[in-house]
Protein backbone atom coordinates (compact mmCIF):
# COMPACT_ATOMS: atom_id res chain seq x y z
CA UNK A 1 0.00 0.00 0.00
CA UNK A 2 1.49 3.31 -1.10
CA UNK A 3 1.89 6.02 1.50
CA UNK A 4 1.65 9.74 0.91
CA UNK A 5 4.75 11.87 1.43
CA UNK A 6 4.34 15.25 3.08
CA UNK A 7 6.92 18.01 3.32
CA UNK A 8 8.24 18.80 6.81
CA UNK A 9 7.30 22.05 8.50
CA UNK A 10 9.42 25.13 7.90
CA UNK A 11 11.34 26.38 10.93
CA UNK A 12 11.62 30.16 10.89
CA UNK A 13 13.34 32.27 13.59
CA UNK A 14 10.69 34.42 15.27
CA UNK A 15 10.01 36.43 18.40
CA UNK A 16 6.63 36.67 20.10
CA UNK A 17 6.28 40.11 21.69
CA UNK A 18 3.82 42.27 23.52
CA UNK A 19 3.80 45.91 22.60
CA UNK A 20 1.37 48.16 24.45
CA UNK A 21 -1.99 46.36 24.56
CA UNK A 22 -1.21 44.17 21.52
CA UNK A 23 0.79 41.02 20.79
CA UNK A 24 2.40 39.89 17.56
CA UNK A 25 4.89 37.61 15.86
CA UNK A 26 8.06 39.52 14.90
CA UNK A 27 10.42 38.50 12.11
CA UNK A 28 13.78 39.74 10.90
CA UNK A 29 13.25 40.09 7.14
CA UNK A 30 16.43 38.13 6.36
CA UNK A 31 15.13 35.12 8.33
CA UNK A 32 12.07 34.67 6.12
CA UNK A 33 12.14 32.21 3.20
CA UNK A 34 13.35 34.00 0.05
CA UNK A 35 9.90 34.00 -1.57
CA UNK A 36 8.47 35.73 1.52
CA UNK A 37 11.16 38.39 1.69
CA UNK A 38 9.29 40.40 -0.93
CA UNK A 39 5.65 41.50 -0.94
CA UNK A 40 3.22 39.13 -2.58
CA UNK A 41 1.20 35.96 -2.31
CA UNK A 42 3.97 33.82 -0.79
CA UNK A 43 4.51 36.28 2.08
CA UNK A 44 0.79 36.62 2.77
CA UNK A 45 0.20 32.87 2.74
CA UNK A 46 3.09 32.32 5.14
CA UNK A 47 1.89 34.91 7.64
CA UNK A 48 -1.69 33.64 7.46
CA UNK A 49 -0.46 30.15 8.33
CA UNK A 50 1.75 31.47 11.14
CA UNK A 51 -1.24 33.17 12.77
CA UNK A 52 -3.67 30.33 11.97
CA UNK A 53 -6.02 32.21 9.66
CA UNK A 54 -8.53 31.96 8.23
CA UNK A 55 -10.17 30.10 11.10
CA UNK A 56 -13.94 29.49 10.75
CA UNK A 57 -13.98 28.49 14.43
CA UNK A 58 -12.62 31.91 15.41
CA UNK A 59 -10.11 30.50 17.92
CA UNK A 60 -6.69 30.41 16.18
CA UNK A 61 -6.12 27.03 17.79
CA UNK A 62 -3.67 25.98 15.05
CA UNK A 63 -1.54 29.10 14.99
CA UNK A 64 0.12 31.89 16.95
CA UNK A 65 -2.82 34.28 16.78
CA UNK A 66 -4.95 35.07 19.80
CA UNK A 67 -8.33 35.26 18.02
CA UNK A 68 -8.71 39.02 18.59
CA UNK A 69 -7.71 42.02 16.51
CA UNK A 70 -5.13 42.90 19.20
CA UNK A 71 -3.37 39.55 18.93
CA UNK A 72 -3.62 38.66 15.22
CA UNK A 73 -0.62 40.71 14.19
CA UNK A 74 2.67 40.22 12.36
CA UNK A 75 5.73 42.46 12.09
CA UNK A 76 8.69 42.37 9.70
CA UNK A 77 11.78 44.42 10.62
CA UNK A 78 14.92 45.00 8.57
CA UNK A 79 17.91 47.30 8.29
CA UNK A 80 16.56 50.57 7.00
CA UNK A 81 16.75 51.55 3.36
CA UNK A 82 15.96 55.15 4.34
CA UNK A 83 18.58 57.79 5.20
CA UNK A 84 18.88 58.66 8.91
CA UNK A 85 16.83 55.66 10.05
CA UNK A 86 17.91 52.49 11.81
CA UNK A 87 15.23 50.02 10.75
CA UNK A 88 12.26 49.61 8.44
CA UNK A 89 9.10 48.31 10.11
CA UNK A 90 6.29 46.64 8.17
CA UNK A 91 3.04 45.70 9.90
CA UNK A 92 0.57 43.05 8.71
CA UNK A 93 -2.88 42.83 10.33
CA UNK A 94 -4.27 39.33 9.89
CA UNK A 95 -8.07 38.91 9.94
CA UNK A 96 -9.33 35.97 11.96
CA UNK A 97 -11.75 34.48 9.46
CA UNK A 98 -10.63 35.80 6.07
CA UNK A 99 -7.70 34.75 3.83
CA UNK A 100 -5.78 38.00 3.39
CA UNK A 101 -3.28 40.21 5.18
CA UNK A 102 -4.17 43.88 5.53
CA UNK A 103 -1.10 46.08 4.92
CA UNK A 104 -3.02 49.39 4.81
CA UNK A 105 -1.88 50.87 8.14
CA UNK A 106 0.38 50.82 11.16
CA UNK A 107 -0.03 49.33 14.64
CA UNK A 108 0.81 51.98 17.20
CA UNK A 109 0.96 49.55 20.11
CA UNK A 110 3.45 47.22 18.44
CA UNK A 111 5.47 50.26 17.37
CA UNK A 112 6.75 50.34 20.95
CA UNK A 113 8.09 46.79 20.56
CA UNK A 114 9.93 47.50 17.29
CA UNK A 115 12.72 49.38 19.08
CA UNK A 116 13.49 46.60 21.59
CA UNK A 117 13.20 43.93 18.89
CA UNK A 118 15.58 45.80 16.60
CA UNK A 119 18.17 46.08 19.38
CA UNK A 120 17.79 42.41 20.36
CA UNK A 121 18.15 41.40 16.71
CA UNK A 122 21.38 43.39 16.27
CA UNK A 123 19.83 45.73 13.71
CA UNK A 124 20.79 48.94 15.55
CA UNK A 125 24.48 49.80 15.31
CA UNK A 126 24.99 52.19 18.22
CA UNK A 127 23.20 51.82 21.53
CA UNK A 128 24.32 53.05 24.96
CA UNK A 129 25.25 50.64 27.73
CA UNK A 130 22.95 52.53 30.07
CA UNK A 131 20.39 55.24 29.58
CA UNK A 132 18.06 55.72 26.64
CA UNK A 133 18.52 54.34 23.12
CA UNK A 134 16.55 56.19 20.48
CA UNK A 135 15.71 53.84 17.61
CA UNK A 136 14.83 55.68 14.41
CA UNK A 137 12.10 53.66 12.73
CA UNK A 138 10.73 54.02 9.22
CA UNK A 139 7.10 52.84 9.28
CA UNK A 140 6.92 51.34 5.81
CA UNK A 141 3.13 50.90 5.61
CA UNK A 142 2.45 54.63 5.83
CA UNK A 143 5.85 56.16 5.09
CA UNK A 144 6.31 57.88 8.45
CA UNK A 145 9.09 58.24 11.03
CA UNK A 146 8.78 56.90 14.57
CA UNK A 147 11.27 57.54 17.35
CA UNK A 148 11.19 54.72 19.89
CA UNK A 149 12.98 55.55 23.15
CA UNK A 150 14.18 52.29 24.71
CA UNK A 151 15.71 52.15 28.22
CA UNK A 152 19.02 50.28 28.41
CA UNK A 153 20.64 48.64 31.43
CA UNK A 154 24.12 47.08 31.34
CA UNK A 155 24.02 46.79 27.57
CA UNK A 156 20.63 45.05 27.50
CA UNK A 157 17.13 46.32 26.84
CA UNK A 158 15.41 47.00 30.15
CA UNK A 159 12.08 45.19 30.04
CA UNK A 160 11.00 45.10 33.67
CA UNK A 161 9.93 48.20 35.55
CA UNK A 162 7.12 49.89 37.45
CA UNK A 163 5.30 51.62 34.57
CA UNK A 164 1.65 50.59 34.43
CA UNK A 165 -0.57 50.78 31.36
CA UNK A 166 -4.33 50.34 31.53
CA UNK A 167 -5.18 47.26 29.49
CA UNK A 168 -1.94 45.47 30.45
CA UNK A 169 -1.99 43.33 33.59
CA UNK A 170 1.60 43.66 34.84
CA UNK A 171 4.01 46.62 35.09
CA UNK A 172 7.06 46.92 32.84
CA UNK A 173 9.63 49.47 31.68
CA UNK A 174 8.24 52.62 30.08
CA UNK A 175 8.92 53.16 26.37
CA UNK A 176 8.08 56.53 24.83
CA UNK A 177 7.12 56.59 21.16
CA UNK A 178 7.16 59.78 19.09
CA UNK A 179 4.97 59.68 15.99
CA UNK A 180 6.57 62.34 13.80
CA UNK A 181 4.29 64.33 11.45
CA UNK A 182 1.66 61.58 11.74
CA UNK A 183 -0.79 63.11 9.25
CA UNK A 184 -1.22 61.22 5.99
CA UNK A 185 -1.53 63.78 3.17
CA UNK A 186 -4.23 66.27 4.14
CA UNK A 187 -4.97 65.76 7.82
CA UNK A 188 -8.65 66.41 7.14
CA UNK A 189 -9.16 64.83 3.71
CA UNK A 190 -12.48 66.58 3.02
CA UNK A 191 -11.12 69.95 4.15
CA UNK A 192 -13.68 70.08 6.98
CA UNK A 193 -13.28 69.66 10.72
CA UNK A 194 -16.83 68.25 10.86
CA UNK A 195 -18.65 66.63 7.95
CA UNK A 196 -22.19 65.50 7.38
CA UNK A 197 -21.86 61.76 6.79
CA UNK A 198 -24.77 60.06 5.02
CA UNK A 199 -25.01 56.45 6.21
CA UNK A 200 -27.50 54.18 4.42
CA UNK A 201 -30.13 52.85 6.80
CA UNK A 202 -29.03 55.19 9.61
CA UNK A 203 -29.26 58.77 8.34
CA UNK A 204 -26.92 61.75 8.46
CA UNK A 205 -24.34 61.94 11.24
CA UNK A 206 -21.84 64.60 12.21
CA UNK A 207 -18.35 63.15 11.75
CA UNK A 208 -14.72 64.23 12.02
CA UNK A 209 -12.67 62.42 9.39
CA UNK A 210 -8.95 62.57 10.11
CA UNK A 211 -5.72 61.09 8.74
CA UNK A 212 -3.31 61.08 11.68
CA UNK A 213 -1.70 57.91 12.96
CA UNK A 214 -4.38 55.97 11.12
CA UNK A 215 -7.41 57.11 9.12
CA UNK A 216 -10.21 57.47 11.69
CA UNK A 217 -13.89 58.39 11.69
CA UNK A 218 -15.12 60.07 14.88
CA UNK A 219 -18.81 60.39 15.65
CA UNK A 220 -20.74 61.55 18.72
CA UNK A 221 -21.82 58.73 21.01
CA UNK A 222 -25.22 60.29 21.69
CA UNK A 223 -26.02 60.50 17.97
CA UNK A 224 -26.10 56.70 17.79
CA UNK A 225 -27.67 56.03 21.17
CA UNK A 226 -24.55 55.47 23.30
CA UNK A 227 -22.93 57.25 26.25
CA UNK A 228 -19.21 56.63 25.66
CA UNK A 229 -18.96 54.53 28.84
CA UNK A 230 -19.67 51.21 27.09
CA UNK A 231 -17.50 48.13 27.55
CA UNK A 232 -16.96 45.36 25.01
CA UNK A 233 -20.07 43.22 25.69
CA UNK A 234 -22.42 46.15 25.08
CA UNK A 235 -21.12 46.43 21.52
CA UNK A 236 -19.61 43.10 20.55
CA UNK A 237 -22.53 40.95 21.73
CA UNK A 238 -25.01 42.73 19.44
CA UNK A 239 -24.82 41.84 15.75
CA UNK A 240 -27.08 44.74 14.75
CA UNK A 241 -24.80 47.21 16.55
CA UNK A 242 -21.72 45.83 14.80
CA UNK A 243 -23.51 46.14 11.47
CA UNK A 244 -24.33 49.77 12.28
CA UNK A 245 -20.68 50.57 12.90
CA UNK A 246 -19.56 48.78 9.74
CA UNK A 247 -22.01 50.89 7.70
CA UNK A 248 -20.60 54.04 9.30
CA UNK A 249 -17.05 52.83 8.60
CA UNK A 250 -17.79 52.04 4.96
CA UNK A 251 -19.52 55.39 4.37
CA UNK A 252 -16.64 57.25 6.02
CA UNK A 253 -14.04 55.34 4.01
CA UNK A 254 -15.72 56.40 0.77
CA UNK A 255 -15.96 60.05 1.88
CA UNK A 256 -12.27 60.00 2.87
CA UNK A 257 -11.35 58.69 -0.58
CA UNK A 258 -9.90 55.43 0.75
CA UNK A 259 -12.27 53.27 -1.28
CA UNK A 260 -14.62 53.90 -4.19
CA UNK A 261 -17.68 51.95 -3.06
CA UNK A 262 -18.94 50.82 0.37
CA UNK A 263 -18.63 47.20 -0.70
CA UNK A 264 -14.85 47.54 -0.90
CA UNK A 265 -14.66 48.10 2.88
CA UNK A 266 -14.92 44.33 3.46
CA UNK A 267 -11.44 43.80 2.00
CA UNK A 268 -9.94 46.75 3.89
CA UNK A 269 -10.75 45.90 7.50
CA UNK A 270 -7.75 47.51 9.22
CA UNK A 271 -8.48 51.02 7.96
CA UNK A 272 -10.22 53.30 8.56
CA UNK A 273 -11.08 52.97 12.23
CA UNK A 274 -14.41 54.17 13.60
CA UNK A 275 -14.75 55.65 17.08
CA UNK A 276 -17.41 57.40 19.13
CA UNK A 277 -16.80 60.19 21.64
CA UNK A 278 -18.53 61.76 24.62
CA UNK A 279 -17.77 64.20 27.40
CA UNK A 280 -16.27 63.00 30.70
CA UNK A 281 -18.38 60.68 32.87
CA UNK A 282 -17.70 58.16 35.61
CA UNK A 283 -17.70 54.46 34.71
CA UNK A 284 -16.29 51.14 35.83
CA UNK A 285 -13.52 49.86 33.54
CA UNK A 286 -13.29 46.24 32.42
CA UNK A 287 -10.78 45.53 35.20
CA UNK A 288 -13.29 46.65 37.84
CA UNK A 289 -11.44 49.91 38.47
CA UNK A 290 -13.61 53.02 38.79
CA UNK A 291 -12.75 55.85 36.40
CA UNK A 292 -13.95 59.12 37.93
CA UNK A 293 -15.45 61.90 35.83
CA UNK A 294 -12.50 64.20 36.53
CA UNK A 295 -9.97 61.51 35.54
CA UNK A 296 -10.52 62.20 31.83
CA UNK A 297 -10.96 65.04 29.36
CA UNK A 298 -13.05 62.94 26.97
CA UNK A 299 -14.37 59.40 26.54
CA UNK A 300 -13.54 57.44 23.40
CA UNK A 301 -14.53 53.95 22.28
CA UNK A 302 -13.01 52.59 19.05
CA UNK A 303 -13.62 49.54 16.90
CA UNK A 304 -10.88 47.47 15.32
CA UNK A 305 -11.44 44.71 12.77
CA UNK A 306 -15.18 44.87 13.37
CA UNK A 307 -15.17 44.68 17.18
CA UNK A 308 -14.91 47.17 20.04
CA UNK A 309 -11.28 47.26 21.17
CA UNK A 310 -10.60 46.21 24.76
CA UNK A 311 -8.49 49.34 25.34
CA UNK A 312 -7.28 51.64 22.54
CA UNK A 313 -5.28 51.05 19.40
CA UNK A 314 -2.05 53.06 19.53
CA UNK A 315 -2.59 54.61 16.12
CA UNK A 316 -6.16 55.56 17.07
CA UNK A 317 -4.70 57.22 20.18
CA UNK A 318 -2.57 59.32 17.81
CA UNK A 319 -5.71 60.29 15.90
CA UNK A 320 -7.50 61.13 19.16
CA UNK A 321 -4.65 63.38 20.32
CA UNK A 322 -4.39 65.10 16.94
CA UNK A 323 -8.13 65.74 16.74
CA UNK A 324 -8.33 66.88 20.37
CA UNK A 325 -5.68 69.55 19.73
CA UNK A 326 -7.52 71.08 16.76
CA UNK A 327 -10.34 73.41 17.93
CA UNK A 328 -13.70 72.52 16.40
CA UNK A 329 -13.37 68.77 15.81
CA UNK A 330 -15.86 66.46 17.51
CA UNK A 331 -13.10 65.14 19.78
CA UNK A 332 -12.05 68.65 20.76
CA UNK A 333 -15.64 69.74 21.38
CA UNK A 334 -16.36 66.67 23.52
CA UNK A 335 -13.21 67.50 25.51
CA UNK A 336 -14.48 71.01 26.26
CA UNK A 337 -13.56 72.86 23.09
CA UNK A 338 -10.40 74.51 24.39
CA UNK A 339 -6.90 74.67 22.95
CA UNK A 340 -4.67 71.92 24.34
CA UNK A 341 -1.34 70.16 23.87
CA UNK A 342 -2.38 66.87 25.46
CA UNK A 343 -5.51 64.88 26.17
CA UNK A 344 -6.40 62.20 28.70
CA UNK A 345 -9.12 59.97 27.34
CA UNK A 346 -11.13 57.18 28.90
CA UNK A 347 -11.31 53.80 27.14
CA UNK A 348 -12.82 50.44 28.17
CA UNK A 349 -9.73 49.43 30.19
CA UNK A 350 -9.04 52.78 31.86
CA UNK A 351 -7.32 55.98 30.77
CA UNK A 352 -4.43 57.14 28.60
CA UNK A 353 -2.70 60.51 28.29
CA UNK A 354 -1.28 61.46 24.89
CA UNK A 355 0.59 64.63 23.97
CA UNK A 356 0.39 66.40 20.62
CA UNK A 357 1.62 69.60 19.02
CA UNK A 358 -0.52 71.01 16.21
CA UNK A 359 -0.36 74.23 14.22
CA UNK A 360 -2.41 75.86 11.51
CA UNK A 361 -0.60 76.49 8.22
CA UNK A 362 -1.58 77.87 4.83
CA UNK A 363 -2.19 74.27 3.78
CA UNK A 364 -4.43 73.62 6.80
CA UNK A 365 -3.87 71.97 10.15
CA UNK A 366 -0.70 70.01 10.70
CA UNK A 367 0.33 67.86 13.65
CA UNK A 368 4.10 67.95 14.14
CA UNK A 369 4.39 65.19 16.72
CA UNK A 370 2.31 62.92 18.93
CA UNK A 371 3.94 61.27 21.94
CA UNK A 372 2.67 58.43 24.07
CA UNK A 373 4.09 56.05 26.64
CA UNK A 374 3.76 52.28 26.17
CA UNK A 375 5.69 49.23 27.33
CA UNK A 376 6.91 46.11 25.58
CA UNK A 377 8.63 42.84 26.30
CA UNK A 378 9.63 39.58 24.68
CA UNK A 379 7.25 36.77 25.59
CA UNK A 380 9.03 33.98 23.70
CA UNK A 381 11.81 33.64 21.15
CA UNK A 382 13.05 30.77 19.01
CA UNK A 383 11.53 29.34 15.85
CA UNK A 384 7.97 29.19 14.66
CA UNK A 385 7.05 25.99 12.77
CA UNK A 386 4.90 26.44 9.71
CA UNK A 387 3.33 23.80 7.41
CA UNK A 388 3.95 25.58 4.13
Amino acid sequence: MASNTFAPQLKIPATYMRGGTSKGVFFNLSDLPPAAQVPGEARDKLLLRVIGSPDPYGKHTDGMGGATSSTSKTVIVSKSQQPDHDVDYLFGQVPIDQPFVDWSGNCGNLSAAVGPFAIHAGLVERVPQNGMATVRVWQANIGKTLLVHVPMQNGEVQETGDFTLDGVTFPAAEIEVDFMAPGEGAMFPTGNLVDKLDVPGIGTLDATLINAGIPTIFINAQDIGFTGTELQPAINDNADTLTLFERIRAAGAVKMGLINTPEQAASRQHTPKVAFVAGPAAYVASSGKTVAKNDTDVLVRALSMGKLHHAMMGTAAVAIAAAACVPGTLVNLAAGGCERESVTFGHPSGTLKVGASARHTEQGWMVEKVTMSRSARILMEGVVRVPF
